[in-house]
């Protein structure tokens, strides 16, 4: 097995610097996870994708000057703390900071980030995973304590960390470091597909030790910490000691814009040179003017609607396959989304490995959803419907549903709701809402929102049975019959799940002509998704 070579860091012209932006308003949620693609990465060397082309990419990268990037933020309560990560701003802060083992390439399959190698024996209950010679900011090496201490951080039951639940698989107590850059991962049942928890949503390595993370956090990624004023902006300098290289940019700074207007506005007025999620009305307005570049990711976003399946009405799965059968999916794409996205089919990942395409394409069926409510004793049932403005194409798609469920005699009241606790207030409150997700690999998707101990179990989909098939497909060494038990899972919540997919959207960024270096085939959530350490200004 080989490690992986390290790209060398080119040097160039250096521009100057642009004026700061103070913090602008709008929030953005990130749901992302585990990553990978099956046996693939089974008893792996790991080994990273080509390089970038710098000339696809633009001309020859140039170092210096400041890019600064808009996201919609969290208010004052946002937090550098990686393990917290949820909305999209947080995570592209901490991938700037920190790192994690693994990441997920474009497809969606584990590639190495601080381990260069796992490997697995051969009842694939023990891996072992080999460090590569990285330094946090602070000269310390990153060593395998760090990494167990980390692990070991985020597992803490009296903690909320989203990859809790990924990391579950781990026995932390027995799991040891071989020597200081290799680690011993002891596994509570046979794991295929490994390398998914280490590619974890907020499975980043900290120091050992480390707690406080809004003041001077110190990582190992390829920014290092100047300045944080929560939801306003965050401020970073150019690590020249990364071992995947310097970034070419001299410093990068975060701002908070919670309005895709004002983040829109921002970026043609020269304020800011990156903006995250743009509406496809913006998108279509501005593509091929000349004023700003236009990215769409295709197929990045799950559009949804959630239902919780553990109160009324809900709790009756012919109320829930009724609102299957309610939606009229190819209108919620053409309004909500102008377009910019697919059909969906109630299942997430479409396109993505295990994803069950064999199943029969919903079709809206208004009197089979009118036969279930009457047999459910639903008839004139009135449901409210919780949305925001939080992400672009949410409240108009709950009045289109709003008006597609009248026609079944379902009334259904819209309520929108603030936009910086959204994601926080429907989590467990309502019965049905709006929801999205970035992109993650199935098994991801399933450990993080549907095992009954999932710490963003928005459907409350609570089922010891689903819980053990999921455990069943963890284990499966041969892929057929790994990808057969995925299936059936996956039938199941077709017929009877609480997630009423109703599309996948186009992820649409703008950046200021002279940006270079923004990956153009990278879904949200993925590695070289806002993955500012590879972008320069021209």
């Amino acid at each position: 097995m080989n490690d992986i070579p390290l790209p060398d860091a080119p040097a160039g012209d250096v521009p100057a610097p642009g004026p700061r932006l103070p913090g602008i308003r709008r929030r953005g949620f990130l749901s992302a996870a585990t990553g990978v693609v099956g046996l693939g990465a089974l008893g792996l060397t790991g080994c990273s994708g080509p390089a970038a082309d710098p000339a696809k990419a633009g001309g020859r990268p140039r170092r210096g000057g400041r890019l600064r990037a808009a996201f919609a933020g969290g208010g004052a309560s946002e937090t550098l703390d990686p393990h917290l990560a949820n909305l999209f701003a947080d995570v592209a802060r901490a991938k700037a900071l920190f790192d994690k083992l693994a990441d997920h390439g474009p497809d969606l399959s584990a590639r190495p980030r601080l381990a260069t190698r796992w490997e697995p024996n051969a009842g694939l209950n023990r891996w072992k995973v080999t460090l590569r010679e990285a330094v946090f900011h602070d000269g310390r090496p990153v060593t395998a304590d760090d990494v167990l201490y980390s692990y070991r951080r985020i597992a803490d039951p009296k903690r909320a960390f989203r990859a809790r639940a990924s990391l579950e698989p781990i026995d932390l107590g027995a799991s040891r470091a071989l020597d200081a850059r290799t680690v011993e991962f002891v596994l509570r049942r046979p794991t295929a597909e490994f390398p998914n928890v280490l590619a974890a949503f907020g499975a980043y390595v900290v120091p050992e030790g480390e707690q406080d993370f809004d003041h001077e956090p110190v990582g190992s990624g390829p920014f290092r910490f100047v300045s944080f004023a929560p939801g306003k902006s965050a401020v970073l300098r150019r690590n020249e000691d990364y071992w995947d290289g310097a970034p070419y940019l001299d410093e990068l700074e975060f701002v908070v814009a919670n309005e895709e207007s004002a983040r829109v506005n921002a970026l043609l007025g020269g304020q800011i040179e990156y903006a995250h999620e743009l509406a496809p009305t913006t998108a279509r307005a501005h593509e091929g003017g000349g004023r700003i570049e236009i990215v769409r990711l295709r197929n990045s976003a799950m559009q949804s609607f959630a239902m919780k399946t553990d109160r009324p009405p809900f709790d009756d799965r012919r109320v829930r396959e009724a609102f299957f059968l309610i939606a009229d999916r190819g209108e919620l794409v053409d309004g909500a989304l102008s377009g910019a996205g697919e059909v969906g089919n109630d299942l997430f990942g479409r396109g993505y490995e295990y994803y069950a395409a064999d199943l029969p394409q919903r079709e809206q069926d208004l009197d089979r959803a009118r036969g279930l409510l009457r047999r459910a004793g639903a008839e004139g049932l009135e449901v409210t419907l919780d949305t925001s403005p939080v992400a672009a194409g949410f409240t108009e798609a709950a009045t289109i549903f709003r008006d597609q469920a009248a026609k079944a005699g379902v009334t259904i009241t819209v309520r929108t709701g603030s936009k910086d606790s959204y994601w926080k207030d429907v989590l467990d409150s309502g019965t049905l809402c709006s929801y999205r997700s970035g992109a993650m690999p199935i098994e991801a998707h399933i450990s993080q929102r549907l095992l009954t101990g999932s710490t963003t179990n928005a459907t409350k989909w609570h089922h010891e049975d689903f819980d053990a098939l999921y455990r069943q497909a963890q284990s499966t060494e041969d892929r057929a019959a790994r990808t057969a038990v995925y299936h059936r899972m996956q039938r199941r919540l077709h017929a009877e799940g609480g997630f009423l997919v109703w599309g996948f959207a186009d992820w649409i960024l703008g950046t200021a002509r002279n940006v270079r270096g923004v990956a153009k085939e990278a879904p949200a959530n993925s590695l070289d998704w806002a993955r500012f350490d590879k972008v320069w200004l021209a």
